[in-house]
């Protein structure tokens, strides 16, 4: 689903109730989604950017999230983004246990048929 455009960081904290994660793009394809259009049912899932510029699809609207800025995506709600500059994008991807359990089934090379990824952890890929 992904092919190399993103970092994942060391810094993290993993609990039973939350993930936090540091991620970086590096800004070599703006514009590109990082996810593409997708939805949880039953999970919400937040940004907080540290540098760079993100842009959000979230239900029929978009958005730029800069340096300082957060977002909040409720469950239920399509969404996908990307780094909207050509420059590195930083940013704490805060989400649930499951979320982080389905990014990890996401991007392990084992699979490719990513829509049923997405269901079993109660989440649906609506584009790629």
């Amino acid at each position: 689903m992904c092919d190399g455009g993103w970092v994942l960081s060391v810094t993290m904290i993993l609990c039973d109730s939350f993930v936090i994660a540091e991620w970086a793009d590096p800004g070599t394809h703006p514009g590109r989604p990082i996810a593409g259009l997708h939805l949880h049912r039953d999970d919400d899932e937040a940004w907080f950017v540290l540098e760079g510029r993100l842009g959000f699809r979230v239900g029929d609207d978009e958005r730029e999230v800069g340096p300082g800025e957060s977002i909040l995506v409720t469950r239920g709600t399509p969404h996908s983004y990307w780094n909207a500059a050509a420059d590195p994008a930083r940013y704490l991807l805060i989400m649930t246990p499951r979320i982080y359990r389905l990014i990890e089934a996401l991007h392990s090379g084992d699979r490719s048929d990513f829509a049923r990824i997405f269901e079993e952890h109660d989440s649906a890929l609506l584009e790629t």
